[in-house]
Formats: structure tokens, C-alpha cells, sequence
């Protein structure tokens, strides 16, 4: 027997591969479903079911692609409506694969749909079971992303309904979620990527014992907004999708200076850089975003771009493809082409260039007494407040960043200096705004992490003694 997590840290993102002699079957695929196939072919197994926990809002699954090239039927539980060929199974249903059997439970809350699996071992023993989005590491799905038709506070109902019948099992079965820390799919998912019933009962605040409006309550307060591509992808899971060949076909179009200078000018067209943040900064063609693959990438595209966006790519060599995959996991498919040579070829046809200075941490302590700056502090809300930040600091939340553009009126003329945690926030939002015209900017490197360590004032949230 084979249980494989496959955790994606971009996308904080955890989908499974099970084998048993000879008999694969694979638990929410991203949409880059060749590693799926390898992997079978590896183990010399044949995947004979693809099952999904949900229709997933923060990632584009494989599982279309995966079916058509293997020929495995789709998984869903009860309660679901696709547009395309799948089993939707019923509650208590049993698959087999190999030497071991899963089990179908329906668990609606985080959506209607939200299926749980329970995988029995050889010995027909509950050894583990993958949970999607109902329940994580600490934490449990969210009930607000369903949309208009259902409110949170049912769903919020149904998901109390369902964690009683989670809690039930055995102490010693495996928790294998969907997702780990930094989700944005719950409110606050723990460090780890999986754990046990036993342990969750014991650590996770929705286990715990209370009533149902207490719970209600408890899970519908305190969310933050979702990002923006959250609806946009429930709906594609929903309804299909292009394949990623046919989108890897059409974009991976190697662009001269010249077409490049001739696509940039048409409209709704963006400019995406996906260099690190130190090779951004010391050149980049006018206008572009920085939106580097170094970090949580395909989530800030699906925060700050629009999908009907036409996209020009600049990248580091060779890093093309991946570009273009990564944002095809969030459903963004709209990519022209790249330009060919990179930065390099650009810089090289003497064509005009745009940089952006960073500074350390010590620097900024010199320049931070000065009349004529303004602190911009990218980070969330929570992080600003419960952190601590810099005195005098406007706080400007980047997944929030047109909506909170407001609070930059009237500042064009002074001198930004513009940070957040650690440095790769902070350069994204520096290149927005040098895109709406703002000059005098300069990034923070290190972040807060590194503002804290010097004498710059800064207040910090004080902690009532229990």
C-alpha cells in the first residue's frame, strides 16, 4: 500500500496518490496532471479513479485532463451538478482499489458537495481519511464561498452536523486535508499537513465541544475577505475547461522585441514579470507587475490580475513554461506569448528601462525622521495589528490594493518607502505603483522582519493578562 500527500506550497495545496497492487487512484489532482500519470507508471500501476473532495475555489483541478488521458471515471459525492461526464457517488459507498477500499462521506459545509474519504487498509481497518476542505490542520473550511444561493450560516449548520459524524471515528485514522498553513480556504490552518483524528479532537477549536449556534457563530465570524479568482474557479471546476496542452500550445509563444513592443501597446494588456525580486528590481521594462515564482505566485495573480487580461511574460531562462502552468492552475489562460531573451534582449535593444531601489532595514532607520516620507506597510489587516507595525505606518493591504488606493491620495509627490513581512509583497506592490505613476519609491528588503531589529519606532498590540 502507497499513501503519497503531494503538497504544493504556493498554493498551500495537498493532493494524493494511493496504490494497491497495481490500482491507483488520485484525490484532488492539479490541473498539471503529468506527474499523476508518472507516478503510476513508476509504481506500474494503472489509475483507475480520480476522486474530487470538492469543487475546489482556489485552484483549477486536473481532473478533466487526467480523466481524458487515462480513462478513469471522476469522483464527486452527493449533491453534485457538473457539466461534464462524472459518478456522483452516495453517501457510504465503497470504491476498491487494489487490496483496499475507500469509502464515500458526505460532508456538506464547507460546500454542499464536500465529500470526505475514509481508506480501510488490507486488513479492512479505517486507516486514513482525506478530508478536502472540511477538515484541516487546526482549522476547518470556511462556509462563505459557496455564493448567494446558500447562506454561510447554513453551511455553517451542515458542517457542525458533519464534524460530529468526523469525530466518531477512530482516534488513530489520518487526517489527510486539502490544504496546509496558508490557505486562504479557512480562517487559520496550523504548520502541519496532516495529523489524526485523535489529535484534532484534542487541538482544533471546531472539535471542541459546544452547541450548534455557538458554532455557528464561532465559524462565521472573524473571515477575511476571499480572494477575487475564488468564484472564477469553483465555476470552471464546475463547468470545464480547456485542456492544458491546448493552453501550453498556444502560449508558449516566443515573442521578438519588436512583436513584444507591438503586443504591449494593444489593450487590456499587462506586462508579467516573474523574475526573483532582486533581478526585478535592477531593470524591468516600463509598466510590468512583478509577480515572481520564488513566492506564493499563482495566488497573486488570481489577487491582483483579471482573467481577461492579455498577458505578456517576461521571465528568467527557461522558466517560461512553468509560468505559464502555474497561472493555468488558478485558471489564467490568457497568456500572448514571452519575450524571447528575456529582459536581457530588451535591456540589449536599448529600449527604455524602469528599476526600483531597495534599501536595508538600516537605511530606512536614517531616512525614517525625514519630513517628506511616507510608510506604506502592504501586509494584512491582522498582521498590521496583531504584529505590530511601523509608527505613523498607512497600512495598504495588497490583495485589497485598488480598493485601499485612497489612502496614497495627495502623496505622489513624497518619498514611499514601502514594505512587508520579509521583502516579496512589498516589491509587487512597488511595481504597481510605479504602473499608476508613482516615482519615489523605495523597497524595505527584509521586510518588518528586518525593521524590528533596529530602533525604528514601532507599536505593537498589548495583550491583556487572563
Amino acid at each position: 500500500m502507497i499513501v503519497e500527500q503531494l503538497y504544493t506550497n504556493c498554493l498551500s495545496e495537498a493532493a494524493y496518490f494511493i496504490e494497491s497492487n497495481g490500482e491507483a487512484l488520485i484525490i484532488d489532482p492539479l490541473r498539471d496532471y503529468n506527474k499523476y500519470m508518472e507516478m503510476a507508471e513508476k509504481n506500474g500501476a494503472k489509475i483507475k479513479y480520480i476522486f474530487e473532495t470538492h469543487f475546489h475555489a482556489d485552484f483549477i483541478s486536473g481532473h478533466i485532463d487526467l480523466a481524458k488521458k487515462t480513462g478513469a471515471p471522476i469522483i464527486y459525492g452527493p449533491e453534485t451538478e457538473t457539466n461534464f461526464p462524472v459518478h456522483i457517488s452516495k453517501d457510504g459507498e465503497r470504491f476498491k482499489v487494489g487490496k483496499l477500499e475507500i469509502e464515500v462521506m458526505h460532508t456538506p459545509g464547507h460546500t454542499p458537495e464536500s465529500t470526505c474519504y475514509l481508506l480501510y487498509n488490507e486488513e479492512g481497518k479505517p486507516y486514513c481519511i482525506f478530508t478536502g476542505d472540511t477538515l484541516f490542520v487546526g482549522d476547518v473550511g470556511r462556509p462563505d464561498l459557496f455564493g448567494a444561493a446558500i447562506t454561510k450560516e447554513e453551511l455553517a449548520s451542515r458542517m457542525y452536523d458533519s464534524l460530529q459524524r468526523l469525530k466518531k471515528l477512530p482516534d488513530d485514522v489520518i487526517v489527510y486535508p486539502a490544504h496546509g498553513p496558508g490557505s486562504s480556504c479557512g480562517k487559520n490552518l496550523g504548520k502541519e499537513t496532516w495529523s489524526t483524528i485523535g489529535a484534532q479532537k484534542k487541538a482544533n477549536y471546531a472539535l471542541q465541544n459546544m452547541g450548534r449556534e455557538e458554532f455557528i457563530h464561532t465559524l462565521t465570524t472573524g473571515l477575511s475577505k476571499p480572494p477575487q479568482y475564488f468564484p472564477l474557479n469553483a465555476k470552471i471546476n464546475r463547468e470545464g475547461y480547456e485542456s492544458l496542452d491546448e493552453i501550453l500550445k498556444k502560449s508558449l509563444r516566443a515573442l521578438s522585441v519588436t512583436d513584444f513592443e507591438k503586443e504591449m501597446h494593444q489593450k487590456k494588456t499587462i506586462i508579467l514579470d516573474t523574475r526573483r525580486d532582486n533581478e526585478f528590481e535592477k531593470g524591468f521594462i516600463p509598466g510590468s507587475i512583478f509577480i515572481g515564482l520564488n513566492g506564493r505566485f499563482a495566488e497573486w495573480v488570481g489577487n491582483l490580475l483579471r482573467m481577461d487580461d492579455r498577458i505578456l511574460l517576461v521571465t528568467a531562462p527557461g522558466k517560461e513554461e512553468e509560468s505559464i502552468v502555474r497561472m493555468a492552475r488558478v485558471g489564467y489562460e490568457n497568456v500572448i506569448g514571452f519575450l524571447e531573451g528575456g529582459f536581457d534582449a530588451w535591456r540589449n535593444s536599448g529600449k527604455d528601462i524602469d528599476m526600483i531601489i531597495s534599501i536595508d532595514a538600516e537605511e530606512f532607520l536614517l531616512d525614517y525622521n525625514y519630513d517628506n516620507i511616507t510608510v506604506v506597510d502592504v501586509r494584512k489587516e491582522s498582521e498590521y495589528n496583531d504584529v505590530g507595525h511601523v509608527e505613523g505606518a498607512l497600512n495598504v493591504v495588497l490583495q485589497e490594493f485598488d480598493e485601499q488606493l485612497y489612502k496614497l491620495e495627495n502623496i505622489a509627490d513624497r518619498d514611499i518607502y514601502i514594505h512587508c513581512e520579509g521583502g516579496y509583497r512589498s516589491m509587487i506592490a512597488a511595481s504597481l505603483l510605479r504602473r499608476k505613476g508613482f516615482r519615489s519609491i523605495k523597497n524595505v528588503a527584509g521586510g518588518y522582519n528586518a525593521i524590528v531589529k533596529t530602533s525604528i519606532p514601532v507599536e505593537v498590540p498589548k495583550f491583556s493578562e487572563s
